[in-house]
C-alpha cells in the first residue's frame, strides 16, 4: 500500500524559507513521477513543481528560482525547498506520485494526472 505523509510546513515572513518532505512508503521511485502541488484558499490546485525517476525537473513559473525540489531515492523521500517565501505562497501543499509509461524515452511528468496523494501541509507566509 502506497503511502505519502508530508511534513514540514509553518508560517513564515515574507523572504523567509520553509522547507517540505514527503516520505513516500510502498511506492517504488522506478519510471515514476513525483510532483508537489498547493491549493491557497478559495483558489484551483495548481502543480508547483515535478521530478522524473530520471531526475528531471519542472516548475510553475510563478515559483522558479526560487523553489527546488528533489528526491532521495535510498530512502524514498522527495523534498520541496521554498526560498523568497511571498505571501501568494500561502496554500496547502500536496505531495503526489506516480508510475508512468516512457514515450519516446521520456517520462512526460508535467501535467500527469497522479495516482497517490499525501494530506498536506500547510504552508502559510506573512507580510
Amino acid at each position: 500500500q502506497v503511502q505519502l505523509v508530508e511534513s514540514g510546513g509553518g508560517s513564515v515572513q515574507a523572504g523567509g524559507s520553509l522547507r517540505l518532505s514527503c516520505g513516500a512508503s510502498g511506492f517504488s521511485s522506478d519510471n515514476s513521477c513525483m510532483a508537489w502541488f498547493r491549493q491557497g484558499l478559495g483558489k484551483e490546485r495548481e502543480e508547483v513543481a515535478t521530478i522524473d525517476s530520471d531526475g528531471l525537473t519542472t516548475y510553475a513559473d510563478s515559483v522558479k528560482g526560487r523553489f527546488t525540489i528533489s528526491k532521495d531515492n535510498a530512502d524514498n523521500t522527495l523534498y520541496l525547498a521554498m526560498d523568497t517565501l511571498k505571501p501568494e505562497d500561502t496554500a496547502m501543499y500536496y505531495c503526489a506520485a506516480k508510475r508512468q509509461l516512457r514515450v519516446g524515452g521520456k517520462l512526460h511528468c508535467p501535467g500527469a494526472s497522479y495516482t497517490f496523494w499525501g494530506r498536506g501541509t500547510q504552508g502559510a507566509v506573512s507580510t
